[in-house]
């Protein structure tokens, strides 16, 4: 994570400046920040869990004078250092607004006891509860507790608040997940993922790093030395968790929404992965609930090159729910999210305008085109079947899931299945989710689909607008796949991850269907090919109707601009064989008030010989050091992935060493079958 800067509207220290505001002129009811109060900071707050666990916080307590509420973010990436710069920057924020803030340890991460062996587990779970409920109690507490989060965090707020805890009463999670299987890294589109081991190398180093000397003393070698023995094959576990099952519904909100009983406030970008979790439990919820949709990725909105005054915005919620003061917050639209004119794939500030609406998604009209033969139009036209196998390697201008952006996408234009509509003769806005209606057969019992819809302009250069994927075996289900049979056409619906966006006039809309999309998926078995039936399947988009609320909705927001990406398509070599390489170098650096320096690389190579499925191979390494007087500790992780076409090998790795010395070495070698994957 990189280090957040001070975000408009504090002064240096922080502290919240009378006068600040999110939307100038936003608010239906005016409001003022209150007058900053003077605050203390608890190091290390040791909290006791039911079986003896103590977990490990600090705190920002507000000397008000008067009981204050709490606000809980719980996540395990080491609130003593790694973590650090954040907590300083929101714990002044909000405790010299009268409001506490408590940044809690996960069991077993950090400098809390015990161990963690997997993401959003129950004990975690649990643990929040009952953290919740022991804030509640203290002296300085006014009973009321929010629980705030990203990324992480988001998940386990919404997951936690699921629980109902008493005295949680308001929350805000930010570029979250509501469904762990599909939507949190893991299965894409039921397709195993890329993601899934970039964060599974990087999550074993979370759950086998090492505690703080300074907070435990002696007892901090026996407590790392637990976590590493504790330290799962994480990468095994989830691969044999291939279907929708009771392991990953488990935490998974999206079933049950009306669960969660408190108001909430959503926070995400359009860059983002995870923003259409956010809309979709947004939009479920039975409670007050708002959400906010920024020109940027997955980062906090302050954080953003074009981000806003968000402490402004969290103040105003936390005082709303959290101390009953009417701040005009939910006076204003319940959805607000820029409308960009480009992608942020093009370099610069991303052109755009705010709007609001009251639901999402908002109201619009259907345009719908028929899949003719390389073309979108209004009518279907009959004609011969249209037969697809992917040209190559498709993907490489997305390797990513979630992090990099994709760039322009003619390379991978020239490897699919293009359908192209007319040029606009005006500008044309959308906001919702695109649907297309594939009636689609293949010759193999495993196949997928991925579709790009595209921004062409005049010049010929092809942007990514939105996109999605379906594994074809889990047509109707996450859970009971089962294969298709060869010839046999399907009609299924997919709907492409939400957007905004406000094609040109003189533009061209572009949908592109490959078969697979590498690296990001691991390829099907054998190579399918694809027929669609000509005319017959169907795009619909959501044409937005009206700027009615866009008067009440001008938000100041930051100039910046994140650069364009820079890397290029990856072609075959003259053997057919590509590689793509995405390697960290370390870069140490000293966090200042815990006394230690950190240090983190990775490096991660994709290979695969065109043509042929079963050469992909996925490898990395990761590795985190933590240096401090007398003591240097180091913890790698690395996995290869490859397979046949009945398995997966998957080859696990943790190492540890003290001062150069090594203290703990496993391996861990599974076959585990492919699962109609």
């Amino acid at each position: 994570m990189r280090e957040a800067p001070i975000s408009a509207g504090f002064d240096r220290r922080g502290v919240l400046l009378a006068g600040a505001g999110l939307a100038a002129g936003c608010a239906a009811t005016p409001w003022t920040p209150p007058a900053p109060v003077a605050f203390k900071i608890i190091e290390h707050q040791p909290i006791p869990m039911r079986d003896g666990v103590r977990l490990s916080a600090r705190m920002w307590l507000p000397s008000a004078g008067v009981r204050v509420p709490a606000v809980l973010e719980c996540i395990p990436y080491r609130k003593r250092d790694l973590y650090r710069a954040a907590d300083d920057l929101w714990g002044p924020q909000l405790a010299a607004a009268g409001i506490a803030f408590v940044r809690l340890d996960v069991r077993g991460s950090g400098e809390s006891e015990g161990v963690l062996t997997d993401e959003y587990s129950e004990a975690e779970l649990e643990d929040c509860v009952e953290a919740i409920a022991w804030l509640a109690r203290q002296d300085w507490c006014s009973g009321a507790v929010g629980m705030r989060g990203i990324s992480w965090g988001g998940i386990n707020t919404v997951q936690v608040a699921a629980r109902r805890p008493p005295a949680l009463r308001a929350i805000m999670p930010m570029c979250m997940c509501d469904r762990r299987y599909t939507d949190d890294a893991h299965y894409v589109g039921g397709t195993l993922a890329h993601t899934n081991f970039q964060w599974g190398a990087l999550f074993k180093k979370v759950m086998a790093g090492p505690p703080d000397p300074q907070i435990h003393g002696d007892a901090w070698r026996t407590m790392w030395r637990q976590r590493l023995e504790a330290t799962p094959p994480i990468l095994a576990t989830w691969m044999e968790h291939q279907r929708e099952d009771a392991y990953w519904k488990r935490g998974s909100v999206y079933e049950a929404p009306a669960d969660i009983a408190v108001p909430a406030y959503f926070a995400g970008g359009w860059s983002d992965t995870y923003t259409g979790a956010g809309l979709r439990l947004f939009s479920s919820l039975r409670t007050p609930a708002k959400m906010l949709i920024g020109p940027w990725g997955h980062t906090y909105p302050y954080a953003a090159a074009q981000g806003i005054d968000w402490a402004h915005e969290e103040v105003r919620w936390w005082r709303e729910w959290l101390m009953h003061e009417r701040t005009g917050i939910m006076e204003e639209p319940r959805l607000r999210l820029f409308l960009p004119s480009a992608t942020a794939s093009e370099g610069g500030p991303v052109p755009g305008r705010w709007v609001g609406e009251q639901r999402w998604p908002p109201p619009a009209s259907l345009r719908r085109f028929y899949l003719n033969t390389g073309a979108l139009e209004p009518q279907a036209k009959s004609g011969e079947p249209i037969v697809h196998r992917d040209r190559g390697v498709v993907g490489t201008t997305k390797p990513e899931w979630l992090d990099r952006l994709p760039i322009e996408q003619s390379h991978d234009d020239a490897l699919s299945a293009v359908f192209d509509a007319q040029p606009f003769g005006e500008a044309l806005e959308i906001a919702g989710e695109p649907e297309l209606m594939l009636h689609v057969a293949a010759d193999r019992p495993v196949a997928k689909v991925f579709v790009r819809l595209c921004d062409v302009r005049p010049d010929g250069k092809s942007w990514l607008v939105t996109w999605a994927t379906l594994n074809l075996t889990r047509r109707e289900s996450m859970s009971a796949p089962a294969p298709l049979k060869p010839g046999e056409v399907y009609t299924v619906r997919i709907r492409l991850r939400p957007t905004a966006y406000v094609f040109r006039a003189g533009s061209r809309l572009r949908l592109a269907i490959s078969e697979g999309f590498w690296p990001m998926l691991w390829p099907s078995p054998e190579i399918p090919t694809l027929t669609l039936p000509t005319g017959v399947s169907t795009l619909s988009l959501p044409v937005r109707s009206g700027r009615q609320n866009e008067a009440a909705c001008p938000i100041t927001q930051g100039t910046g601009s994140d650069p364009a990406p820079t890397y290029r398509p990856a072609t075959p070599d003259a053997s057919g064989s590509i590689a793509l390489t995405n390697n960290q170098p370390a870069s140490p650096y000293r966090v200042e008030g815990a006394g230690v320096e950190l240090a983190a690389s990775s490096e991660e190579t994709s290979e695969m010989t065109a043509g042929n499925p079963l050469s992909c191979r996925w490898r990395q390494t990761a590795r985190s050091s933590w240096r401090s007087e007398g003591r240097d500790c180091a913890v790698e992780a690395s996995y290869e992935l490859t397979s046949d076409a009945a398995s997966f090998r998957i080859r696990e790795t943790l190492h540890a060493t003290e001062n150069g010395r090594d203290v703990f070495s496993r391996e861990s070698n599974r076959r585990i079958p492919r699962d109609l994957m």
